[in-house]
């Protein structure tokens, strides 16, 4: 876990962007997120219809557990989700 003091940014200023293409809901993310930000859940149905073939491929054999933002406007930037998705899967992107 960090401290708010490692963190770049206010809250809000950036938020996480998964690719749902690459994400397997291994939730390495949620365990290193100081905020809150993510929780591995069920991939909505919705959202799989505009996955790619590998995305569609991979959702399915990993049950559709995916890494979701239950609490985007928390982070902080502190970039330790970035670095432990085993499928670099996530970026930060500023907030508009």
């Amino acid at each position: 876990m960090t401290s708010t003091e490692d963190c770049k940014h206010e809250a809000g200023t950036f938020r996480p962007v998964i690719d749902r293409n690459a994400c397997e809901g291994k939730a390495d993310c949620e365990a290193v997120c100081p905020f809150s930000v993510f929780s591995v859940g069920t991939l909505p149905k919705d959202a799989r219809t505009t996955l790619s073939l590998k995305g569609k491929l991979k959702g399915f054999v990993h049950g559709w557990q995916q890494a979701l933002l239950i609490n985007e406007d928390a982070c902080q930037a502190c970039g330790l989700c970035v670095k432990a998705c085993p499928e670099s899967a996530i970026t930060l992107a500023r907030h508009a």
